[in-house]
């Protein structure tokens, strides 16, 4: 085993580790983190003309915002799950958008718009522990 490919199983490891030692609350952050993150380098293959890579990392980020979508309780949320399918859904749009226009401003406009419900999220960390 070469150094890289350990270095890509001790990863691989660690993530399934965070994952499956995750708490509801946590499992959502991360769904935010690996966003922000394929988001990243989403822009970093746009910029570099990587269409393939691009495309296939907007796909991902997308996947992401459809499981957050489909994991809102209204019963709970009432008129939060409500704002939040509607923001999901505009996520949705732009990101199809920014993969199809080559638009790197959308992506950074999404990005954004994770960073916030991230913050947010991590902000009532303590209430959903307790």
């Amino acid at each position: 085993m070469n150094g890289q490919t350990a270095l890509n199983a001790y990863a691989n490891t660690q993530a399934h580790s965070s994952v499956f030692d995750a708490s509801p609350h946590k499992l959502i952050s991360l769904l935010f983190e690996g966003a922000q993150t394929r988001l990243m380098s989403a822009k970093v293959a746009m910029e570099s003309g990587n269409i393939a890579k691009r495309g296939e990392l907007i796909g991902k980020v997308i996947d992401i915002v459809s499981t957050l979508q489909a994991n809102l309780d209204a019963e709970k949320g009432a008129g939060v799950a409500e704002n939040l399918d509607a923001l999901y859904e505009y996520m949705t749009r732009r990101l199809l958008e920014a993969n199809r226009t080559n638009d790197s401003t959308i992506i950074e406009e999404v990005h954004g718009l994770i960073g916030e419900l991230r913050s947010g999220w991590d902000g009532i960390a303590e209430q959903a522990a307790g």
